[in-house]
């Protein structure tokens, strides 16, 4: 086991009043940070999905989980470090763009995989979709430009198969999981 890393919860809850408060307020109380929190509707009807990345050790997510699931509203909880799981992160970014720089701009974001979503004369909106790491990759390579507003969603993740059951970028059917 290692210490202090990030760890993911998903957790399946009622839509109702007053459930985010819930989750949120057990993990203060513990006084264990939440560094991104995220909530959408389910596949079920009725049913919302939080999934909450803190940084801290394995024994502590456990206790939060066992505490969550004792609260009225929360349906499952599911701790994705324990198996593969995928995680994304939408970033919007405006940037300031000389024209006279803005091919070197949209070959990072063509390098990135990224969308130019607006653009004026003076600056232009950049869509980002990836794992943190690469959207922090990408905002310390711009910086230069001058970043004039940034936001996150915060990370959303599931679970994966242990078997891709495609042939996907290049891989053999049947092939242990795809890392993309």
């Amino acid at each position: 086991m290692r210490a202090n890393r990030k760890q993911t919860l998903s957790i399946l809850v009622r839509n109702a009043p007053g459930v985010l408060q819930r989750v949120s307020g057990l993990f203060s109380r513990r006084s264990y940070n939440i560094e991104s929190i995220t909530v959408g509707e389910s596949e079920q009807q009725g049913l919302s999905r939080i999934i909450a990345v803190a940084d801290g050790d394995e024994r502590t997510i456990e206790q939060i989980g066992h505490q969550l699931r004792k609260l009225i509203d929360v349906i499952e909880v599911n701790h994705l470090n324990s198996a593969p799981f995928v995680s994304r992160e939408l970033m919007l970014i405006k940037l300031k763009t000389d024209p006279a720089l803005r091919a070197e701009i949209q070959n990072l974001i063509q390098t990135f995989r990224c969308s130019i979503i607006d653009i004026a004369p003076e600056s232009m909106i950049v869509q980002v979709i990836g794992s943190t790491d690469k959207n922090d990759a990408f905002v310390q390579l711009v910086a230069r430009y001058g970043i004039v507003q940034m936001t996150r969603t915060g990370e959303t993740a599931m679970s994966r198969d242990e078997i891709c059951p495609v042939a996907i970028a290049g891989q053999p059917l049947g092939s242990s999981i795809v890392r993309f």
